[in-house]
């Protein structure tokens, strides 16, 4: 039963990463395309793009950490290598979709607050500034994984067990840098989707009180946006969710089936959020369906001949 489970979800995993590697490598494409062709990239196309490339990076690590962890544990040794390349990768695919989030914010909201009316009218300086400056926390973030890392695999090849109080406490502080640095990004993209929501509420209570119809450009812009967010919000919350348990729960991933789990729920997010960018973006969207439909065409001229 367990092997029939493990085999599941081993399928269910390989598929995501096929579907996510196919989603983002097309925004990317498509974007890629479309900014060579005009000779110039809109600040959300650049965004979309960038966390594609980013989220594509992430996957294949993943996967590659998932195959070293359970077929071919010789690669051990190049754990240091592959847990670099995880937080570099899930570093930038976080905060680039948390960039998103603040983008559609200060775009689409409307306060009357200076402070806020300052970062719309600099949305690619406040993205650009937010970005360069976590890249300050993500340094800091390889230093202290690498030397935890380089500690355990050493320990590992050595067959060491014994535990001194220096590994201990460099342990502890990586996994509490990892929790908050994924943590972080997070709480950034709620209280964006909370503003949204209070912006939308505050724009309606105001369409009433002008006795004006709701379903006006301004608020179908809102929802529009919101649900973007709220479908990126809730697949982040599982994929942090999931890092957090693995991070601090390291004994629990010895068990394959729980290790597997895990990987199925990790990969969703970079893999699936993607379907949902192409689904609200027209551009992506028009793209997506006219290649689904080329196929077809192709059929119906060949029947013809």
């Amino acid at each position: 039963m367990i092997t029939l489970v493990l085999s599941i979800l081993s399928i269910l995993s390989v598929t995501e990463f096929v579907l996510g590697n196919f989603a983002n490598g097309f925004i990317a494409l498509v974007n890629c395309n479309d900014w060579v062709r005009r000779q110039k990239i809109s600040s959300a196309d650049g965004l979309l793009t960038a966390l594609a490339v980013c989220r594509i990076f992430l996957l294949w690590t993943i996967l590659i950490n998932w195959y070293a962890t359970t077929y071919n544990p010789a690669l051990y040794s190049l754990r240091i290598i592959i847990h670099v390349a995880w937080t570099v990768s899930n570093h930038f695919s976080n905060w680039l979709a948390t960039s998103l989030s603040i983008f559609y914010l200060l775009k689409i909201a409307n306060f009357s607050s200076l402070i806020f009316l300052h970062l719309k009218w600099r949305v690619k300086s406040v993205v650009l500034m937010m970005m360069l400056g976590t890249s300050v926390i993500l340094l800091f973030e390889v230093a202290v994984s690498s030397i935890d890392e380089t500690i355990q695999t050493s320990e590992y090849e050595r067959n060491i067990t014994e535990k001194t109080k220096l590994r201990d406490i460099l342990h502890l502080s990586n996994m509490t840098l990892l929790t908050l640095t994924n943590f972080l990004p997070f709480t950034v993209s709620l209280t964006s989707f909370l503003l949204l929501i209070y912006s939308l509420w505050k724009h309606l209570r105001k369409m009433k009180f002008n006795g004006k119809g709701s379903q006006d450009p301004s608020t179908k812009v809102h929802i529009k946006a919101m649900q973007t967010v709220i479908s990126f919000l809730f697949l982040f919350a599982i994929y942090t969710l999931t890092v957090i348990l693995t991070i601090w729960n390291s004994n629990e991933l010895q068990k394959e089936l729980v290790r597997m789990l895990f990987q199925v729920f990790a990969i969703t997010y970079p893999s699936m959020h993607s379907f949902f960018l192409i689904w609200t973006n027209r551009k992506l969207k028009q793209t997506f369906l006219s290649f689904l439909w080329q196929p077809r065409c192709w059929l119906k001229i060949k029947e013809t001949r």
